[in-house]
C-alpha cells in the first residue's frame, strides 16, 4: 500500500505567457492552480525577465548569416553575420541561453571564440554585460548595417547539442550556437538569410524549407530566428535518407543519417518496416499532424554526444555507430525517435506557458516536465511496441526496469517529484554518483508511470469506452496545422481530462507531484492487469544495457559497476551501503578472485546457497581495504507477471492501433527538397 505525505492544495498562479506572440495561441486558461510550483516570482526574477525582453535597438531587416563548415573535422566552424541596426550609437546583441527541449541556460558561450564587429570596414567596439554573460553591448558609432564575424569551437564533451557534434566525416549543426540577435526581440519577429558550406561531396539532411544546393554551399529560404534554431542540420561523408512514408499518409517523412561509416547505415528492412508503421500509429494516436514533413537527423557515431533532441519538425537523435547492426543495441534504441517524434505534438505544439517563451533570453519555468517529457516518455514507449520496434515483452521489460530503478530510490523519501522538475536546471548535469540519493530527472520515468496510471484510471472510470488516446485526440490533434505553439497551464491539463473521464485530477496529480512515498506510483501497473515481481532471469533490457561492460547489481547488493569495478553509485541503505562501499570505490576482487562483472555475478548465484559473507577486495582512493556483504539473495532482476483474474489492460494499451502498412523495398535517395 503506498503512504503518502498529501500536501495542503496552495493555489498558485503561473505566470501568463507572453503577450503579443503573434504566431503563439493563447492558453485555454489564464490562471494555474494546485500543484505546488515554487515561490512566486521575486523581484530580482522580474527584473531579470524585463532585462531579457528589455528593447533595444531592433534588426532593421533581415539578418544574413553565412556559415562555414569546411573545418568541421578540426572542431572549429565559422560564422560571417549582417546586422542590421536603426541607428543609434550602441546596439545590444545576445547569444542564445535557454534552448528549447534542453530546459536550462544551456547555450554554449563557452565556445563562443574569434568574436569580432566591423562597420564599414572599421573594427567596433564591445564589451559583455556585467550580469549576463550571453549578452554583447557593441558601439555601432551611428552605423546601420554591423558586421560579425565569430568562431564555435566544437567541444569534445558536454550535454545535449552543447556536446560533441562533429567528427572527420560527420557533424550536426545547431544554428544557436553560430548567431546573435538583437536584445528584446521575439524569435518570431526576425527574420534570417542564411546559407552553408559544407566539406566536399558531403550530403545532408534538415527540415528547413527552400534548400538549393551549388557545390558545396547550401542556401536556404529565408526564415524566422524561431524556425532556424527550430531546424538543425545533419551532414557528412557517410549519408543516407530513407523515405519511411506510409502509403496514403499526405506529409513526408524521412530518415537522415550520418554516421562514420557505410556498413553503420545499413538499416534493417524490418525495422524500416517497423518506422514507417511508427508514422501510420502517430496519425492514429493524434488525429492531425502540426508540421509540413517531418526528418529524423539520426547520427550514428561512437564519437558525438549521444542523446534525442526534439525540434517541432525534426529530432537531433544521436546512437552509437552500430546501433542499427546489434540486434541488443537496436532494441535499445527501439524507444528514442518514437520518444522525439511524439515531442512535435507534447512540447512543440502543446508547450507548457513557462516554456513558451518569446525569446531565448527569457528564463524557462519546469514545473510541468512531468508532463512535457512524463506523457511523451509514456506515449513514445506505447507508440514503439503499437509499431513494433519493441515486441510485448520488451515493452514489458523496460516497464519493469523503469518501475524497479524507481520503487529502489531511496531519494524520493525527501525530494518529491516536483521539486526533480523545478530543479531540472541543475539535475540534467548532475553527475552520476549518488543519484539514487540525490535523484536526477525522474519526471521521465516516473512521469510514464503517471501517465500509465492515467490511461487505466479513463478505462476503468469509462468502462474501457474511452482511454488515453481520446485525451490525446482532444488536447494534441484537432486539425493539420504548419508549426505552431498552442500553450496550456495544468488546469488546461485537468480541465480536458475531465471531458474525457471526470475524476479529481487535481487531487491525484497533486498527491504524485508532493509525495514522499519510499515506493514509485506502480498504480498504472497493478491496474493493467500486472505485478512487479523481482528473481534471478536476466531482464532483456538490462542485459543489452550492460552488453557494454558493467554490471547493474542494484536489485541484489545495491551497486552500479563499471566494466573494471568502479562503483557508479551505491544505493543508500542497501547491503553494500551498510558495509562501507560507495561511489568512486572501485571493486578489485571477489571472493580472492580478480573482479569481472561474470565473477561477481557468479558469486552472487553461488552466495543463494550459503551462509558465508561476499568478500570484497576494495580500493579506495590508493587505500585497500576488504570488505564483508551479508547478502545471500542472488542476482535479482525486476519483471512484470499476470494477476489472476485481472483484465490485460496493458495489452490493450500496446496493441497495433493502425492499419497495417504493407512490407516492401524503402525509397532512398538525397533528402527532399522543399
Amino acid at each position: 500500500m503506498l503512504q503518502r505525505f498529501i500536501f495542503c492544495i496552495i493555489c498558485l498562479q503561473f505566470s501568463l505567457f507572453a503577450a503579443g506572440q503573434a504566431r503563439t495561441a493563447p492558453p485555454e486558461q489564464a490562471n494555474q492552480a494546485g500543484v505546488p510550483s515554487g515561490q512566486p516570482k521575486n523581484v530580482a526574477d522580474a527584473a531579470r525577465e524585463v532585462t531579457a525582453n528589455a528593447p533595444h535597438l531592433s534588426a532593421a531587416g533581415p539578418i544574413t548569416l553565412q556559415v562555414d563548415a569546411t573545418q568541421v573535422a578540426m572542431k572549429i566552424l565559422h560564422a560571417h553575420l549582417t546586422i542590421p541596426v536603426s541607428g543609434g550609437g550602441e546596439t545590444t546583441l545576445v547569444y542564445p541561453k535557454w534552448i528549447p527541449g534542453e530546459h536550462m541556460p544551456s547555450g554554449p558561450i563557452t565556445d563562443l571564440a574569434g568574436l569580432k564587429f566591423t562597420a564599414g570596414g572599421r573594427p567596433l567596439v564591445w564589451r559583455r554585460d556585467l550580469t549576463d554573460m550571453w549578452a554583447l553591448h557593441v558601439a555601432t558609432g551611428g552605423a546601420n548595417q554591423i558586421e560579425a564575424d565569430l568562431d564555435f569551437l566544437s567541444p569534445a564533451s558536454g550535454s545535449f547539442s552543447g556536446g560533441a557534434s562533429s567528427t572527420a566525416t560527420l557533424t550536426v549543426i545547431s544554428w544557436n550556437q553560430l548567431l546573435l540577435y538583437p536584445q528584446g526581440t521575439a524569435a518570431h519577429d526576425v527574420t534570417f538569410r542564411l546559407s552553408l558550406k559544407l566539406p566536399r561531396g558531403w550530403k545532408f539532411g534538415t527540415a528547413l524549407p527552400g534548400a538549393a544546393q551549388s557545390g558545396d554551399t547550401i542556401n536556404f529560404a529565408p526564415v524566422p530566428l524561431e524556425t532556424l534554431v527550430d531546424s538543425p542540420v545533419i551532414a557528412g561523408e557517410h549519408y543516407r535518407a530513407i523515405d519511411i512514408t506510409p502509403p496514403g499518409e499526405a506529409l513526408h517523412h524521412e530518415i537522415d543519417m550520418a554516421s562514420d561509416s557505410d556498413a553503420a547505415l545499413d538499416m534493417p528492412a524490418e525495422t524500416i518496416h517497423d518506422y514507417k508503421q511508427l508514422i501510420a500509429e502517430t496519425g492514429a494516436l493524434y488525429g492531425a499532424r502540426h508540421y509540413r514533413d517531418y526528418h529524423f537527423l539520426l547520427t550514428l557515431s561512437d564519437q558525438v554526444a549521444h542523446f534525442g533532441l526534439e525540434h517541432h519538425e525534426s529530432s537531433d537523435d544521436r546512437v552509437d555507430e552500430r546501433s542499427l547492426l546489434d540486434d541488443g543495441a537496436r532494441m535499445l534504441m527501439g524507444g528514442l525517435l518514437p520518444h522525439e517524434m511524439t515531442h512535435s505534438w507534447n512540447g512543440k505544439y502543446r508547450r507548457p506557458a513557462d516554456l513558451a517563451t518569446p525569446n531565448y533570453q527569457v528564463p524557462m519555468e519546469d514545473d510541468l516536465l512531468w508532463v512535457y517529457e512524463g506523457l511523451t516518455e509514456y506515449l513514445g514507449d506505447v507508440l514503439a511496441a503499437r509499431s513494433g520496434l519493441w515486441t510485448d515483452e520488451q515493452y514489458r521489460e523496460n516497464l519493469a526496469a523503469v518501475a524497479a530503478g524507481l520503487d529502489n530510490r531511496p531519494g524520493r523519501t525527501w525530494r518529491p517529484l516536483l521539486d526533480t522538475t523545478i530543479g531540472a536546471v541543475f539535475l540534467y548535469d548532475a553527475p552520476g554518483a549518488w543519484s539514487s540519493w540525490r535523484r536526477g530527472t525522474d519526471f521521465y520515468d516516473e512521469g510514464e508511470l503517471i501517465w500509465l496510471e492515467v490511461d487505466t484510471i479513463i478505462r476503468k472510470q469509462t468502462n474501457n469506452a474511452k482511454t488515453i488516446d481520446d485525451f490525446v485526440h482532444l488536447f494534441h490533434g484537432g486539425q493539420n496545422t504548419p508549426p505552431m505553439v498552442k500553450p496550456y497551464t495544468f488546469d488546461d491539463v485537468v480541465n480536458a481530462l475531465n471531458q474525457v473521464a471526470p475524476y479529481d485530477w487535481r487531487r491525484h496529480f497533486t498527491e504524485r507531484l508532493t509525495s514522499l512515498s519510499a515506493h514509485a506510483p506502480l498504480g498504472g501497473i497493478t491496474n493493467g492487469g500486472w505485478l512487479l515481481v523481482y528473481n534471478d532471469t536476466p531482464n532483456t533490457i538490462m542485459r543489452a544495457q550492460d552488453a557494454g561492460g558493467g554490471a547493474n547489481l542494484a536489485y541484489s547488493l545495491g551497486l552500479l559497476l563499471s566494466r573494471e569495478g568502479r562503483v557508479a553509485d551505491c544505493i543508500m541503505n542497501s547491503p553494500a551501503y551498510q558495509a562501507g562501499i560507495s561511489p568512486g570505490m572501485t571493486i578489485v576482487a571477489v571472493n580472492g578472485r580478480r573482479f569481472s562483472p561474470d565473477v561477481i555475478h557468479d558469486a552472487l548465484a553461488a552466495g543463494s546457497n550459503g551462509s558465508a559473507p561476499l568478500e570484497l577486495l576494495v580500493e579506495n582512493s590508493d587505500y585497500f581495504k576488504s570488505v564483508r556483504v551479508d547478502y545471500h539473495g542472488g542476482n535479482r532482476y525486476p519483471h512484470l507477471v499476470r494477476q489472476a483474474n485481472e483484465p490485460d489492460l496493458l495489452g490493450q494499451i500496446i496493441k497495433q492501433h493502425a492499419a497495417s502498412v504493407p512490407a516492401g523495398e524503402p525509397q532512398m535517395g538525397a533528402p527532399t527538397i522543399r
